[in-house]
């Protein structure tokens, strides 16, 4: 699968995480999503790692070996700066989370963990900071993430709630052919279910975006999907 460039201006991730298929599954949905990546696998370093690379979001794992966890990572972000912070761990206390919070998180995201979801929340804690477009466009779609709205040729799209991360997922992997498996992976968080499910969607905004306009979303025989202009 190729693996797109990030345009100029691109916003910068940081990621903190010690498992690596974690750390590099999600190093590589960031980078197919546009943004420019760092991937570290502890905090040795933190802080000549952000004032070098100068990260716009943090993606930030609690529990990390050394003598330093997630959370004091966190402060110390917070002592040197402004760019997002979001929690990424499995650990699910009420208190947990709140301590999170209290170190200056801007999100918090349970593991296991939907790439779409996580994704569409990076997008959004970008987009309050100022520091990524609203709106991505292919061809005469628009998707805009921080409205959670779509159009085609100007129209309004009405979608719901998954058609709507469906069609994010497509938009952030244009051009490149998805299976049904990945497709659920991905979509849904799981991959022994029926593949109709994915069928039944894609039929539907295959509807709804055909309705304004020529077909976008392609079957490729044997293979997938791909959405392409």
């Amino acid at each position: 699968m190729p693996t797109s460039s990030p345009r100029a201006g691109a916003p910068r991730a940081l990621v903190v995480e010690d498992d690596p298929a974690v750390r590099e599954a999600l190093a590589r949905a960031l980078r197919d999503d546009g943004k420019v990546v760092e991937a570290v696998d502890d905090g040795e370093g933190f802080e000549a790692v952000v004032d070098g690379f100068r990260p716009d979001v943090v993606v930030l794992d609690v529990m990390l070996p050394g003598a330093r966890d997630g959370f004091a990572l966190g402060r110390a972000l917070r002592g040197r700066s402004d760019a997002g912070l979001l929690f990424l761990t499995a650990r699910d206390a009420v208190d947990d989370r709140l301590r999170g919070f209290s170190t200056g998180a801007d999100d918090y995201v349970l593991k296991p963990y939907v790439t779409a979801e996580l994704l569409a929340r990076v997008n959004a804690l970008l987009q309050r900071l100022g520091r990524a477009p609203s709106a991505v466009q292919v061809g005469d779609l628009v998707l805009d993430e921080a409205a959670q709205a779509a159009s085609r040729a100007g129209v309004p799209l009405e979608l719901t709630g998954t058609e709507h991360r469906l069609l994010a997922y497509l938009v952030a992997q244009r051009g490149r052919t998805l299976s049904k498996t990945q497709i659920l992976t991905q979509v849904w968080g799981y991959e022994d279910y029926d593949p109709n499910l994915v069928e039944v969607h894609v039929s539907a905004l295959r509807r709804k975006t055909e309705a304004h306009g020529p077909r976008l979303i392609h079957t490729v025989r044997g293979l997938g999907y791909v959405l392409r202009p």
